[in-house]
């Protein structure tokens, strides 16, 4: 029999230490399982796939100085330039890179405005019709890009009239496996979709609209002006020493920065996300030690305080396994209430956290794993002191008479 009466009994004759430990056990499965499940969205993203092969692609940026320069006809000079480069599978000009945090976004609709429509938000990127090849990225349907469908957007006032979409786009406004063919609308201009891309993340891939990306084809020449390069991955280091010196060679008023891979790119967008799950898991360890040794520390304290007692139990007949017994039932029943009112907070927690922060919601099995967790730690550190107040000796109830 486990003796609960008794053990309560116990316990309400010594209430501050059970309450400053239920207390800690409340706070740490709180604390602990919306950790847990903040680090575990932030793994499910840093591991999903962008659509792009990272460590194949780079891009650099180029700064003109030069008020005389025909733009448009640098910039081509410059994409053929890398496009000649051994190892270049693709290059491009664009308006923005994905996966850095920076670039446009805007809407499209399926009727102009102002008219009220189903809309989606969206990362774009503009460029010529090398720009899919460029990015990596693999039509699921449709086609890619062609010369004819590229416009210039200080040259005749012609407006794009295609796109390429990530799937994402479609499946929100048409339904899945729907959407190629179909017409949107960017603003008032008619865009028909001619090629979709299953996977592709845009400039903010961890946002609500991360995998809402498009491809227009505009070609905005300026004197600050973006590129992108695919190589194969083991080529790419090689390719990017040369660079600086085969651009400034074909024009040298210019300055050229940035020279930076993709994965890298992202690695910097991504380093507060991974700075963050370090210090959670930091958070982690802290707190599950403090609370093994919070535990460990109160059945030490108990036991010093009930040597006598123990004494006396273990010369009226009572056997090791029953003070063991009665110390693990002790933490137990400390643990229980603790991790009850722990439950709770972390439901409140989460809720607040979702609110303010807006990180997903606390599943409940995290809770629950937490505290199975909880629970098997409190009764291992338990352990070693109930051992030790079995192994004390009869004699003791015996030494102050």
């Amino acid at each position: 029999m486990f003796e609960i009466k008794p053990t309560l009994n116990a316990l309400m004759r010594s209430k501050l230490g059970a309450v400053l430990l239920i207390l800690q056990l409340a706070i740490t499965l709180a604390i602990v399982s919306n950790a847990v499940s903040i680090i575990q969205d932030r793994l499910t993203y840093l591991n999903q796939d962008t659509g792009y092969p990272e460590t194949a692609i780079f891009k650099f940026n180029s700064l003109n100085f030069d008020k005389q320069l025909d733009r448009l006809q640098q910039v081509e000079l410059d994409e053929q330039q890398l496009r000649n480069v051994d190892g270049v599978i693709a290059a491009a000009a664009v308006s923005s890179v994905p996966l850095t945090g920076s670039g446009s976004s805007d809407g499209v609709q399926l009727k102009p405005m102002p008219q009220e429509s189903k809309r989606v938000n969206m990362g774009y990127v503009t460029g010529d019709e090398h720009m899919l090849r460029a990015l990596g990225a693999t039509l699921a349907e449709g086609r890619d890009f062609t010369e004819d469908d590229v416009v210039v957007s200080d040259g005749d006032g012609r407006l794009p009239s295609v796109i390429i979409v990530s799937r994402a786009v479609t499946d929100a406004l048409f339904g899945p496996s729907k959407g190629l063919g179909e017409t949107v609308y960017w603003g008032t201009n008619p865009l028909t979709i001619v090629g979709i891309v299953d996977t592709m993340a845009n400039q903010w891939p961890k946002s609500s609209f991360g995998e809402n990306t498009a491809l227009i084809p505009v070609i905005r020449a300026g004197n600050f002006q973006k590129f992108i390069v695919r190589t194969a991955p083991e080529e790419r280091a090689q390719v990017m020493r040369q660079i600086e010196e085969l651009m400034l060679a074909s024009h040298r008023e210019r300055v050229i920065s940035d020279i930076t891979g993709l994965d890298q790119k992202k690695a910097r967008y991504d380093a507060r996300d991974v700075l963050m799950m370090r210090m959670l898991m930091t958070l982690i360890v802290v707190l599950v030690i403090v609370t093994a040794l919070g535990i460990f520390g109160l059945s030490t304290f108990n036991i010093s305080k009930r040597t006598k007692q123990i004494g006396t139990r273990r010369a009226l007949g009572a056997r090791k396994s029953a003070i063991v017994r009665y110390f693990v039932v002790e933490n137990a029943l400390i643990c229980t209430m603790g991790l009850m009112l722990g439950a709770a907070a972390a439901v409140l927690l989460g809720q607040q956290l979702m609110q303010w922060y807006s990180v997903p919601a606390l599943g409940y099995s995290f809770i629950a794993v937490t505290a199975g967790l909880l629970l098997l730690m409190s009764l291992l550190s338990v352990l070693m002191p109930a051992l030790r107040a079995a192994n004390i000796s009869p004699s003791i109830a015996t030494r102050s008479v």
